[in-house]
């Protein structure tokens, strides 16, 4: 082989197109990258055989009791410090507003387990696969033997996967759109714990597709009465006629899992 050929290649432009990255992150390929995105989840849930989901949303940031009182301790400490520090009293308020929400990483948890445990293989759990109530959903399902699906996204701040999702059934998007779209192909209903922008994005999001017939009615269900009735005033819309009132009821407000389970059996008339 000459010098000539050896170096032809070696030029990027010899190399096989779908092998070249450097290719593939170009702004022109960007609907490439997405029908990837698109396909390989795709490709996994079909070799899974999964048909049907429960996807639970909520807050990355909601923890269980005790690390949530670490949090308010540490903040307390490092506010005595520089008591006049904005930031850390911000902290401090973040730190004790979560603390309000701690029962629900374990109704997140206990939801997903009666789930599994009462509908057998026939839904497996989604979520966003990250921390917080994503990973007490995930963790419900995983430890009482379902399917527990992450759908993780890249952000500014690292969200890793949670530690409880079924072996490669754990994906990482870049698009935010084409994660809702596997959130949503498969769902059979959705069970919304408190959260922050994500989660009201994703519910209204879904609110949306059910109300304008892209998505077959399915259960949608709030968790938390106090919180969803401190921040979400639906029926209020209604009141202005920008929705319907028959679309106020677009939502069941329940406080625990098996008031949330109990909407999906009567629905699905599951024993």
């Amino acid at each position: 082989m000459s010098k000539e050929q050896d170096a032809i290649e070696h030029e990027d432009s010899y190399i096989k197109a779908y092998e070249d990255i450097h290719l593939l992150k170009q702004d022109v390929m960007r609907p490439v990258r997405m029908e990837l995105e698109v396909m390989k989840p795709e490709l996994y849930l079909q070799k899974f055989n999964i048909k049907e989901t429960i996807v639970c949303f909520g807050s990355a940031r909601v923890r269980e009791e005790k690390e949530a009182q670490g949090k308010i301790k540490a903040a307390k400490e490092a506010l005595a410090k520089n008591p006049s520090d904005v930031n850390l009293q911000n902290r401090l308020y973040e730190a004790e507003g979560l603390a309000k929400l701690t029962k629900y990483y374990e109704e997140a948890r206990r939801f997903a387990k009666i789930a599994v445990q009462r509908a057998g293989d026939r839904f497996a759990v989604v979520t966003g696969g990250g921390p917080g109530l994503m990973e007490a959903a995930n963790r419900g399902a995983f430890e009482n033997g379902g399917r527990s699906i992450g759908m993780n996204i890249t952000l500014p701040h690292e969200q890793r996967p949670n530690p409880y999702i079924t072996k490669n059934l754990a994906f990482l998007f870049h698009y935010f759109a084409i994660r809702k779209l596997h959130l949503v192909m498969r769902a059979k209903a959705f069970v919304v714990f408190p959260g922050g922008f994500g989660t009201f994005d994703e519910l209204f999001e879904i609110l949306t597709l059910v109300k304008t017939g892209k998505k077959q009615e399915i259960p949608i269900v709030l968790v938390g009465k106090q919180f969803w009735g401190d921040v979400v005033n639906i029926k209020g819309l209604s009141s202005y006629g920008v929705i319907s009132p028959e679309e106020a009821e677009a939502c069941t407000v329940v406080e625990t899992a098996e008031e949330a389970w109990d909407v999906l059996a009567k629905f699905y008339k599951l024993k």
